[in-house]
């Protein structure tokens, strides 16, 4: 395990907040596969900020098994941390910094199974089936990347057998998560002084109108719509982050704009709930256009990603069970890439990686030594497993 957790070291180092670079981390990770001997690959972004990687190590004309993870963080302003989130930080077998739970450990452990797997080839045991990895950008904000990197695998001679997404899982093998469809509402008003407020048209007021739209869509989803009790939140959820309006408080605000985001069971589809929530929508106009000509409410889609749905009795789940020796398996409310690799490629997958997402996004993020140790054992067993 002590390699795995020097190279976390490293990897914690880069600051790879959605809103930055990615490059530095993704060349060194890039000069350390290929000294393992792995071929790799870059796909970049449009502005070449940015960079998926995807590796292979061993014979590229065998399918082999995936390794996926995401390369970016969350940001750390406005968190009180106790230490430099960028700085790796051991203390009572924990391990702190940022992305260090997501999703940092994993891609540490990964490599770190690169290193091993190159030095076992080096004495005359090689691998029978390929090992591969992949590295996205932009997954804290939408699954972003590994789009480009999908459709650069889906012309591959030959695709990976079985999808591991290292998100962090507790080391449980996940079958299924959410999908999460992220979506802005424009409110358009008519300003005008406070002291004259009928005169005008608050567009906070038409965005607290859109709320209580999406609270009773939610009321309902709770209390008639599908249920699967195996998430920890049961139903398919709305949830408003983000409202943005106004100048000045004695100036009626003719705009404002609302954030949120649907995350659906995998047997919710999300289309009828986006009718409803463009029903709501139009129902208010429609009200306030016979006094105010120039109200508006536009709902525009912001990202999003598909659930993940893999049956349990599906080889995959089998095979990532046998590495991991656990005998249940579990769904998660939070996304991964996973979906897409699913939807895209019809690539079986499952999640499953060191730490808890209880600890991700947090100050303080960490990951248990303990932790990083079983996911490295699960790693020894599928490289003997590829022998």
């Amino acid at each position: 395990m002590t390699a795995t957790i020097d190279i976390l070291e490293r990897l914690v180092a880069f600051n790879t907040v959605s809103r930055e670079s990615n490059l530095d981390l993704i060349r060194w990770v890039q000069e350390r596969l290929e000294a393992a001997g792995a071929a790799t690959r870059l796909v970049p972004s449009d502005d070449g900020r940015k960079a998926n990687l995807f590796a292979t190590l061993g014979p590229a004309d065998r399918p082999g098994v995936l390794l996926s993870g995401h390369s970016d963080v969350v940001p750390v302003e406005g968190q009180a941390w106790t230490s430099d989130p960028f700085r790796l930080t051991r203390r009572d077998g924990k391990l702190f910094g940022r992305g260090t739970a997501d999703m940092k450990g994993f891609i540490a452990a990964a490599l770190a199974l690169f290193d091993r797997a190159a030095n076992q080839q080096a004495t005359g045991r090689s691998l029978s089936q390929p090992l591969h990895l992949a590295l996205s950008y932009d997954e804290e904000v939408g699954c972003l990347g590994v789009r480009r990197l999908i459709e650069m695998m889906a012309a591959l001679p030959v695709r990976p057998r079985f999808c591991i997404v290292g998100e962090p899982t507790g080391m449980q093998v996940v079958t299924a998560h959410k999908g999460k469809t992220a979506l802005r509402a424009e409110c358009h008003g008519v300003e005008c002084h406070s002291s004259l407020a009928p005169q005008g048209l608050n567009a906070i007021h038409m965005a607290s109108d859109l709320l209580t739209g999406l609270r009773r869509i939610q009321n309902h989803l709770r209390d008639d719509g599908a249920r699967d009790d195996a998430y920890d939140v049961p139903w398919t959820t709305i949830h408003a982050g983000v409202i943005q309006g106004g100048e000045a408080l004695n100036i009626v605000p003719n705009r404002c704009r609302l954030d949120f985001e649907i995350r659906h069971l995998p047997q919710d589809p999300v289309g009828p709930l986006l009718d409803s929530i463009q029903a709501e929508a139009d129902a208010i106009v429609r009200r306030l256009r016979p006094d105010f000509p120039a109200a508006g409410l536009s709902v525009a889609e912001l990202s999003s990603y598909p659930a993940l749905d893999t049956d349990s009795t599906a080889e995959v789940v089998g095979f990532v069970k046998a590495l991991t020796g656990g005998n249940s398996t579990g769904k998660i409310s939070f996304g991964t890439e996973g979906g897409l690799f699913q939807q895209r490629l019809s690539m079986p997958t499952v999640v499953c990686g060191p730490g808890s997402i209880g600890e991700a996004h947090k100050p303080d993020e960490f990951i248990a030594e303990d932790q990083l140790a079983a996911c490295d054992r699960m790693l020894d067993a599928l490289l003997a497993r590829l022998t």
